[in-house]
């Protein structure tokens, strides 16, 4: 019997202006519980990936699916976590947080009016699972980068995601951070057995956690475990078609 793929590509091309591409040819499968990680140097194409295989785009040429569904008509949106780039996120805002967190379930729910105890239950734990419950209620913006982070993953996760996707989350902080962020995140996928993709110009991170290592380049240039990679690829910017 055929198993459903989480993320299913077949010949994908797309390019946000006619005649220009910025990705071509791009055919990937990413299993239910994989934990993968996508890399390759800026402007190659990774955020457009991401941005296909989440149903935010739609392919100019071949398909996307998001667990056998067209991915831009995907009917379990509130099954998908994401967290976007760092700039994106919001890490001025006021908020506390337990209420980023909150947020969440509110996107999982459509929750209108006070959160249910299963709500509140679902924040917490996904709260204490990041390692921040000490800083629970403590506005967003008086955490470190890398604290930030955490309570943003801590938001995909209090959806209850099948999917969580990572657009470059180490972006701005220190290596120690990232290291302390990617052991994090192998310690959900063992818990939660959630299929999670990490994207980012760099993989040193996770590279030992990840099962897959995706480069992109405008098309797929390697896919395969992290120990099969030459060595002259561990620098993305050495990625050539």
């Amino acid at each position: 019997m055929r198993v459903t793929p989480a993320v299913e590509l077949d010949d994908v091309s797309f390019g946000y202006r006619p005649g220009q591409r910025v990705l071509e040819g791009v055919t990937l499968r990413l299993g239910e519980g994989e934990f993968v990680a996508v890399a390759g140097p800026n402007g190659g194409g990774k955020t457009t990936l991401v941005r296909l295989i989440l149903g935010l785009e739609r392919p100019g040429d071949g398909r996307a699916l998001l667990f056998g569904e067209p991915a831009h008509r995907f009917s379990q949106r509130r099954t998908l976590g994401y967290l976007a780039q760092r700039f994106e996120l919001g890490g001025d805002a006021p908020a506390t947080v337990r209420e980023v967190v909150s947020a969440g379930r509110l996107a999982a729910g459509g929750l209108i009016g006070p959160m249910r105890r299963r709500d509140r239950e679902l924040v917490a734990e996904a709260i204490e699972r990041v390692g921040l419950s000490e800083r629970a209620d403590a506005p967003l913006r008086t955490l470190s980068g890398g604290q930030q982070q955490r309570a943003f993953i801590a938001k995909a996760l209090a959806g209850e995601p099948s999917l969580l996707v990572l657009d470059e989350p180490t972006t701005g902080v220190d290596a120690e951070t990232q290291e302390s962020l990617a052991a994090l995140l192998d310690r959900l996928h063992s818990e939660l057995g959630v299929t999670i993709v990490y994207v980012s110009h760099e993989f040193g991170a996770v590279e030992r956690f990840v099962q897959r290592l995706v480069l992109v380049r405008r098309t797929i240039v390697f896919d395969g475990s992290p120990q099969e990679l030459p060595g002259i690829w561990h620098d993305p910017s050495h990625v050539h078609a």
